[in-house]
């Protein structure tokens, strides 16, 4: 049937809402890239900073413990008061560390700025980097020279801790590390001597290398975050798609039944007056009642009757149709001879064919047995393409009839002339519903395009086939095969056989 105009502008509408979204997608997704303090995503930025503030809240007690060792580990050679101070000093620098961690993850993310955050985790993680370089003072307070390998491996041990704890914040990393690595590594090298010289060229390494991991991890994470982010997005869209399609799927099936319903309606409201105006169209035609006064009233009469027929015709293929897309249309299958079914079609269109002066030929093969088939159905098939070959067939052409033999032992049904023929790039569109090439449309004895859709129907629910062969100028042939497991071949005659015992006592 013809697409239903509601479902075409739902499609449509679907597809400029379609453009509208990708348009707004852009749009938001490059606002979100202005917004950001990475260059990334706003979106992607409140990620990692959440990453960041669970990793310092987690690594709160871990650092205080492992900050209480090392104070423990310093009162080895400097007064236990210093070492405590210095720890108090981290401690407390922490803490407001954790404090911003807290007050980011009460944040809501709707209101999240990237930038004033950034530079709010910067200037703690400053705070805290400026508190661990007070290691450096221990050199003040302390005359060991053992001292200078126990402050490298404090330094060491923070860089690491605090370049894992704030992976995700590269700019926070930088300033947690480096004052303590810069007042370590100069204290160092302004004591002297090829240790320490060493040891200060180490720890500057040493910053070098856990910012640079740090920086890698960074990348890795957003790496990771970008992926969950194109995951759920392609989640949200299949959810979307599964929504749009439902709803299709829901107008499809509502104008599905609308076009049943009205189908229905009009199965009765149309034939009922055209049976009627054919009828008495008939009547008129014939004189039945008597003469016309008017001659020209005959004329009319048969013109009313052929044009309540046309259209009486058109209505039962629309219906056909109809039925058959909707899977209500059965076959009343029983044993019919296709060669009898061919010859009645014949002697219903010779007289049209007659009217055109077309030669209409019958071939008949050899040993036909009959089928199983729908007979009124096949009947319809042979009339639509008799129908279809008279219709485009000039004045004085020829068609042939054929039914025989298919080459994997079934039984087609040939129809064979030399009209006009169709183009190569015009036979999927005569072979659609209510597709007509160029020939149809030119020709005033046109239909609605149904006829071979139709035929095409019928031979699937048959397990048939249909082909159609055409060549511009050498005519059309149109084939309708139907399978061998539908030609009922016959069977051998039954024998009864009589047991020996039998024969043996009949013979006594």
């Amino acid at each position: 049937m013809a697409s239903n105009p509601a479902v075409i502008d739902d499609v449509r509408s679907q597809m400029g809402r379609d453009s509208k979204r990708a348009a707004q997608r852009t749009v938001l997704d490059a606002r979100q890239r202005l917004t950001s303090s990475s260059g990334t995503r706003s979106s992607f930025d409140f990620e990692l900073m959440h990453e960041y503030a669970d990793s310092r809240l987690g690594a709160a007690l871990p650092m205080a413990a492992l900050l209480g060792i090392l104070a423990l580990v310093a009162s080895f050679w400097v007064p236990i008061v210093y070492a405590a101070l210095w720890a108090g000093m981290v401690l407390l620098s922490m803490l407001v560390v954790v404090v911003m961690a807290q007050r980011f993850k009460s944040t809501d993310a709707a209101k999240f700025n990237a930038a004033e955050w950034t530079a709010t985790f910067v200037a703690g993680e400053t705070l805290l980097g400026l508190a661990w370089s007070l290691l450096a003072l221990f050199t003040l307070v302390s005359n060991s020279a053992t001292l200078a390998p126990v402050m490298f491996a404090m330094v060491l041990v923070a860089i690491a801790a605090n370049s894992v704890a704030t992976r995700t914040l590269p700019a926070a990393t930088l300033m947690s590390t480096l004052p303590v690595t810069a007042t370590v590594s100069a204290n160092l090298i302004m004591l002297g001597g090829t240790l320490n010289y060493t040891l200060g060229a180490v720890a500057l390494c040493g910053e070098v290398f856990f910012v640079y991991l740090a920086r890698q991890l960074h990348a890795s994470e957003l790496h990771t975050i970008t992926h969950q982010a194109e995951k759920d997005a392609l989640i949200s869209e299949l959810e979307e798609a599964r929504h749009m399609s439902d709803e299709a799927r829901r107008h499809a099936e509502q104008a599905n039944i609308a076009k049943s319903q009205f189908l229905a309606t009009m199965s009765h409201e149309l034939r009922t007056p055209l049976n009627a105006i054919i009828g008495f169209s008939e009547v008129l035609h014939s004189e039945l009642l008597g003469p016309h006064q008017v001659p020209q009233y005959k004329e009319y009469a048969g013109d009313i009757h052929g044009s309540g027929l046309h259209l009486l015709n058109l209505i039962n293929e629309l219906l056909d149709l109809s039925r058959i897309e909707a899977g209500k249309y059965e076959l009343n299958e029983e044993v019919v001879s296709l060669v009898d079914i061919a010859e009645d079609c014949r002697r219903m269109m010779e007289l049209r064919a007659k009217s055109k002066g077309i030669e209409l030929v019958f071939n008949i093969g050899e040993n036909l047995p009959k089928l199983w088939g729908d007979e009124r159905a096949i009947r319809q098939v042979v009339l639509n393409l008799l129908s279809n070959a008279i219709k485009f067939t000039p004045q004085h052409g020829k068609i042939i009839l054929l039914v025989a033999r298919s080459g994997d032992g079934g039984q087609l049904v040939s129809v064979k002339d030399n009209g006009p023929g169709i183009p190569e790039d015009e036979i999927q569109t005569v072979l659609s519903s209510f597709g007509q090439g160029s020939l149809a449309q030119k020709t005033a004895e046109q239909g609605a395009g149904l006829g071979l859709p139709i035929v095409q129907k019928i031979m699937e629910l048959h397990q048939g086939r249909f082909d159609l062969f055409s060549k511009l100028r050498f005519g059309t042939e149109v084939i309708a095969t139907f399978p061998r497991a539908r030609v009922m071949d016959a069977l051998a005659p039954v024998v009864e056989r009589k047991n020996r015992l039998e024969i043996y006592s009949a013979a006594s």
